[in-house]
């Protein structure tokens, strides 16, 4: 893996009301991956759909299971040319063993050949269960880390951003991206 290349981190995250966390104005996501993003230099991206979810939690997981049900890929708003990347972190929450369809949408917009692709989640408390090997599947042609991904708790990311950013340096640690 090539550490030195040019990283970006993509990611998706859902503000408003969440699991075990309540209202927030900053996604659980959100938050690690601009700890990755600090820690490492990489550029950042959010994946923002184009028809936003909605801010009620209940309300939201309906939108959410909806589209998951129908293999939907929602729209998405821009997107950014991941060409000149070697590094991709990919982060988004953990919804039912699956990430989010808008994350499947942008995936499926870009060529992943020869790119190393890291993934990242935030759970509840089901942990990284097995997003990283869907990603793998859908990534065609890139390394992806699966059984490397990093999972943190949403609440954790919330409410104790010390343990988070503690967890995050570790990680990054060990994949060779900090010393």
């Amino acid at each position: 893996m090539n550490t030195e290349g040019k990283k970006l981190v993509v990611y998706f995250s859902h503000t408003g009301e969440n699991y075990n966390v309540g209202y927030i104005e900053e996604g659980n996501t959100h938050i690690i991956a601009q700890m990755i993003s600090d820690a490492t230099g990489a550029d950042i991206w959010e994946i923002a759909p184009l028809k936003p979810y909605p801010v009620n939690y209940n309300e939201c997981i309906d939108v959410a299971k909806k589209e998951l049900n129908a293999n939907d890929r929602p729209a998405i708003q821009g997107d950014i040319d991941i060409d000149e990347y070697d590094v991709i972190f990919l982060g988004y929450p953990n919804w039912w063993g699956e990430p989010p369809m808008c994350i499947y949408t942008f995936i499926e917009k870009h060529n992943w050949d020869g790119k190393t692709v890291i993934p990242f989640i935030t759970h509840e408390g089901s942990g990284m269960g097995g997003t990283d090997k869907r990603i793998a599947n859908s990534c065609k042609g890139a390394n992806v880390l699966t059984g490397k991904g990093l999972a943190i708790q949403g609440k954790v990311a919330q409410e104790h951003r010390d343990v988070a950013r503690s967890n995050v340096d570790s990680w990054l640690k060990g994949l060779g991206f900090t010393e």
